[in-house]
């Protein structure tokens, strides 16, 4: 099998299955729910735009900034409704402009309709810099975010407000790296994977009516799967020989 027909089988294993997952978990769910069916249908429609947006992204293709400007303003809305306070100001004042930048960047770096972004790699002094900005983040974002939650369960508190920093934080440095074609975003998509697949399970488990935290988790599950396949792209097309 050719790398092309592996990525064409690839990708069609992932936008099928993510489909499919979410019109079945998105019926059950919308059956068994007394209330926030309206949720549930919304955040189904931004998963699908959201896993088109990544598996694009992954390819190196220019539309992911389309279907991400959806994703992302959904997301942003079912953030705030699940108390995710750090996530809601992420997407809704970070993500949206950045899909903007990240667009005519790409389009700078000759990604259009037909062709793959010219990617690159963080230097050795740039890893370090971004490496140490990411843990000052994290530390500050964990505090505040700590002041602002309000619920009484502590120690399952302790562990949301944690994924919840770390997410916000690998998501802050992953879309900077991505909206300037930088393969190391990867590290830091699959970062967000894990800590976003963790905090809904947190949320269902605290709230058993958050019905909708479960498209999430299945969201993020099928995100980390692809981010994966993103790794081995964009590797080879930040090689020099590529560019």
């Amino acid at each position: 099998m050719t790398e092309k027909q592996f990525n064409k089988a690839f990708n069609t294993f992932v936008l099928v299955g993510m489909a499919v997952v979410t019109v079945l978990v998105t019926a059950v769910k919308f059956r068994s729910a007394e209330n926030g069916q309206w949720l549930l249908i919304i955040s189904a429609l931004g998963s699908l735009t959201g896993v088109l947006s990544t598996v694009l992204s992954a390819n190196g293709r220019i539309l992911t900034f389309l279907f991400g400007f959806i994703d992302v303003t959904i997301y942003g809305a079912m953030c705030l409704a699940g108390a995710r306070y750090g996530n809601a100001a992420l997407h809704l004042l970070y993500f949206l402009p950045m899909q903007l930048v990240g667009f005519f960047q790409w389009r700078k770096r000759g990604s259009d309709g037909a062709h793959e972004v010219k990617a690159r790699r963080l230097s050795g002094k740039q890893r370090m810099l971004f490496g140490g900005l990411f843990l000052v983040g994290l530390v500050i974002a964990y505090f505040v975010l700590s002041a602002m939650d309000k619920t009484e369960a502590a120690d399952v508190v302790k562990w949301l407000v944690l994924m919840d920093a770390f997410s916000m934080m690998c998501n802050l440095v992953g879309q900077y790296l991505l909206s300037t074609a930088y393969m190391d975003q990867w590290f830091f998509w699959i970062g967000v994977n894990i800590a976003s697949v963790i905090m809904w399970v947190l949320t269902l488990q605290q709230d058993a009516s958050s019905a909708y935290a479960t498209i999430y988790v299945v969201k993020y599950s099928f995100y980390f799967i692809n981010s994966l396949n993103g790794l081995r792209i964009w590797l080879r097309l930040s090689r020099p020989e590529q560019k």
